[in-house]
């Protein structure tokens, strides 16, 4: 029996928010246990009389506020793996914030969590009662014999709970990202001023990355299709001049090969400028990787999950961005990746990131620090505010990953 898409697309949206609900459920329950603990120990050194009782009730306190930045980075991983919204890192010294999301707005939102799991629990069971009265001794049933009914009743009732459990879980999710934001997140003030250093590095990056591909492309051509046309143009030139007792009809057809070749040269000295694969914009991502992966030396592995039902596409700067990625780093694999035989390229996006991972069999050793080709990948991902890692130890394999904003 085959799911229609709407339906499968619900389904896994309800179990993503499920499982983001489910492990909020530790990270926001824990710390009141443990402040309950400190607390009693707090008490029982108080009450009773401690040569070291300075330590002891400093000890506490400090575990606290230790354990609430362990809790706020498990926050930000919990966030960021099941629902794709990136938290901003917070420093150790801003304490208060992290106190309060998890000692005062995290207990209150773990107990909305188990009331919706219990609530997913109940409904399951009340679903599936006319199952589990089958179950039991016909003996059982013949002394009850109402439990037909009831059991319709409570079947009707677990069904119906199982209809709004989806509302209900994403109603969730949505508050804790709008409560997660505006407790974990920064200030107006910090982050206005840490977007304003965060695009001055970006733009210096943009602009390095530009000038340093305009430069590849411009070498790549000279010493390749542009001497050969400027060979070209410079051969009809000496036939144009050296052969004046041709007919005036070849003499015709050598002009206009001259004219076609220096109008050829300008033509692919304006290409460096406007470089750009029209099918990204035309056709999306997935065709202009697809048509990448065709034309690689080695066979490449292709797959690229972008939801059907995101309201939009990535932005245009960003898709460029992961276009070239790739395209750099299978160039690289197939000039570089020693022993390579084949590419992995994954594309997958998740709420409002954008990952692209692309991975090789090669014998590994590349280093970012010492490759300039690696350098400007990575200035150019950071000109779109994204992050770039490569592991490549020697023996391989070689792995590149790029995650890229997109914002919704």
């Amino acid at each position: 029996m085959t799911i229609p898409p709407r339906l499968r697309r619900a389904l896994v949206r309800m179990r993503r928010d499920l499982a983001f609900v489910a492990a909020g459920v530790p990270l926001h329950l824990v710390p009141v246990l443990l402040a309950w603990w400190a607390l009693g120990l707090l008490a029982d050194t108080v009450t009773g009389i401690s040569p070291n009782a300075p330590v002891v009730l400093t000890a506490p306190l400090t575990l606290l506020v230790i354990a609430g930045y362990g809790f706020t980075e498990a926050q930000r991983w919990r966030f960021r793996a099941l629902c794709g919204v990136e938290l901003p890192r917070l420093r150790f010294a801003e304490g208060k914030r992290q106190l309060g999301y998890n000692w005062l707005v995290g207990p209150l939102l773990g107990v909305l969590e188990v009331l919706l799991l219990a609530l997913v629990l109940a409904a399951l069971a009340a679903a599936l009662v006319l199952v589990w009265v089958w179950l039991v001794p016909a003996q059982w049933r013949s002394g009850h014999p109402g439990y037909t009914t009831t059991g319709t009743y409570l079947t009707v009732l677990g069904l119906a709970a199982l209809a709004v459990i989806p509302g209900l879980a994403a109603g969730l999710v949505r508050l804790e990202i709008l409560v997660g934001r505006a407790v974990l997140g920064v200030s107006r003030s910090d982050e206005l001023a840490r977007r304003v250093e965060d695009l001055t590095e970006s733009r210096a990056g943009a602009v390095d990355a530009a000038d340093a591909e305009r430069r590849r492309i411009e070498r790549d051509l000279h010493d390749g299709a542009q001497q050969r046309l400027v060979s070209l143009a410079l051969n009809l030139g000496l036939a144009k001049a050296t052969l004046t007792d041709l007919p005036a009809e070849a003499q015709e057809v050598i002009d206009a090969a001259h004219r076609e070749a220096k109008d050829a040269i300008e033509e692919l000295n304006n290409l460096v400028r406007g470089l750009h694969p029209a099918v990204l914009d035309e056709l999306g991502l997935d065709a202009a990787l697809s048509g990448l992966a065709a034309r690689a030396p080695l066979p490449v592995r292709l797959r690229v999950d972008l939801p059907a039902e995101l309201p939009q596409r990535a932005a245009p700067a960003v898709e460029a961005v992961a276009y070239f990625v790739v395209s750099e780093a299978l160039t690289n694999v197939a000039k570089h990746a020693r022993e390579a035989t084949r590419a992995d390229v994954t594309v997958t996006r998740l709420g409002e990131i954008l990952r692209v991972v692309i991975a090789d069999d090669g014998m590994g050793g590349a280093d970012p620090s010492r490759g300039s080709g690696l350098k400007g990948l990575a200035q150019r991902v950071r000109s779109v505010d994204g992050t770039f890692r490569m592991s490549s130890p020697v023996g391989g394999p070689t792995m590149m990953s790029v995650e890229l904003p997109c914002p919704m």
